[in-house]
């Protein structure tokens, strides 16, 4: 029998349309505008002004402390302003726009990864190289990689957990990397093993993924401790808790970080990119990117550098379809609709869905009937209806005491709502003013 968390869960349909062709690398871009905060934690501090010229993967934005990111240029060009720009947020933020000239990458960087075992390198050396390249998690939580390898004192790390899960209906991004870069992500979780100092790493596979379950599991078996976990088909196993407790059986406590129970997780695309920061110099200035949608042309998954215009992939892809009604970045579930295509691709954005019109409009909603599908549902276990109740009348400590801040806005209680109620929204503008409220009282 399958592994899976213990509660709550729903199966929306799968819909992955761009999971059988290969990853295309998309073209350079005329102009590529790259936020200087592209992470959880203080904006990079811009180490370039107008005017100046750039090579690819040179360093234009500084991290700005231990919670920061460094921010590197995606392409050759000359810096053209450093001004805010409006991102996925809909909001203005700090960015830096950089009119490409040719394809000019920085010397230090290898073509060539380096003929050295991922054992011959230090924890020190790893995390520093991470540091150094500005990885962040890229499953869509973008927190600084090198601060999540430096576990709290008290903490010690057991156990490295790869989430290979991509449970997200549509997005593939993360199956062709498994299916097309296999051996370099078994280097990668190699050097993760040994910056945490653990001798065991699991990567969770939903079973709707054989093809990646086998060919990583052919490459795990030349090395040690590291297995290989298929997974019952289950949303959202993709999150961390739910990822740890379906793969071993530990529950992580209420406000608690994984590491409370010995684990650190890491997403299958940042292992990919702590492998060739490592091997090859090179900092995170490209990733894959899944355009997606029914009525797309051609779905698929693009190697696109950091700062390319959203149109751009979703030209390269067939073009905005007539019947669109929203463009989500992200997946149906835990994605977010955009106000335009006009934004950057960043180190987060691990998809693009074009939306049907048909699809995306949203039912009209009626009263609760307390028929407890939401809670039956939730991942958390907690009780969506009365969060979005006392959200609903900004009752913030009451939402403190219910453990509001628990929730990750996996959106299943919105989903198996019959009411149509917009469960997910009120909830996680209650969870965003009750934060608030706790940060406030810290300071």
């Amino acid at each position: 029998m399958l592994k899976t968390f213990k509660i709550g869960g729903v199966h929306p349909p799968e819909n992955k349309l761009s999971a059988q062709g290969e990853i295309i690398t998309l073209p350079l871009p005329e102009q590529v505008i790259i936020p200087l905060s592209q992470h959880i934690g203080a904006p990079a501090v811009p180490t370039v002004k107008k005017g100046d010229t750039v090579k690819v993967g040179q360093l234009i934005g500084q991290a700005a402390g231990f919670i920061s990111a460094n921010i590197h240029s995606s392409v050759s060009g000359t810096v053209t302003s450093i001004d805010p720009v409006v991102d996925a947020s809909g909001y203005p933020r700090p960015a830096i726009t950089i009119k490409v000239e040719g394809d000019e990458w920085d010397e230090n960087i290898l073509k060539e990864p380096l003929a050295k075992h991922p054992n011959t390198f230090t924890k020190e050396e790893i995390i520093a190289a991470i540091s150094a390249a500005g990885i962040v998690g890229m499953g869509g939580a973008t927190f600084p990689t090198q601060v999540k390898l430096s576990p709290p004192p008290g903490n010690t790390a057991e156990v490295l957990i790869i989430n290979g899960v991509e449970c997200e209906p549509y997005l593939t991004a993360d199956h062709r990397l498994m299916l097309e870069h296999g051996k370099e992500l078994i280097a990668g979780i190699e050097l993760l093993m040994k910056a945490l100092n653990v001798k065991r790493a699991i990567v969770g596979i939903e079973n709707n993924k054989k093809d990646a379950i086998e060919e990583l599991g052919k490459h795990a078996r030349l090395s040690d401790g590291i297995e290989i976990c298929p997974l019952k088909i289950q949303y959202p196993q993709g999150g961390e808790k739910q990822l740890i407790q379906a793969t071993t059986g530990k529950f992580v406590p209420s406000g608690g970080l994984p590491i409370a129970v010995g684990a650190v997780v890491q997403n299958v695309g940042t292992v990919y990119a702590v492998y060739e920061a490592v091997m090859k110099h090179k900092p995170l200035f490209e990733r894959v990117v899944t355009v997606t949608g029914k009525s797309l042309k051609e779905p698929g998954n693009y190697l696109c550098r950091i700062g390319t215009p959203l149109s751009q992939l979703i030209e390269a892809a067939g073009g905005l379809p007539e019947d669109t009604g929203k463009v989500i970045g992200g997946g149906p579930m835990m994605g977010k609709a955009l106000t335009t295509t006009n934004i950057a691709i960043t180190k987060g954005t691990s998809g693009v869905l074009l939306m049907r019109q048909e699809e995306s409009v949203r039912k009209e909603y009626r009263n609760c009937i307390r028929c407890s599908k939401c809670v039956t549902v939730c991942p958390m276990g907690l009780e969506p209806y009365y969060l979005m109740q006392l959200s609903e009348h900004n009752k913030l400590d009451a939402l403190e005491a219910e453990k509001i801040m628990d929730c990750i806005e996996c959106g299943s209680c919105s989903y198996t709502c019959p009411a149509n109620r917009p469960l997910l929204d009120v909830i996680r503008l209650g969870k965003a003013r009750t934060g608030q409220m706790i940060r406030s009282r810290k300071n």
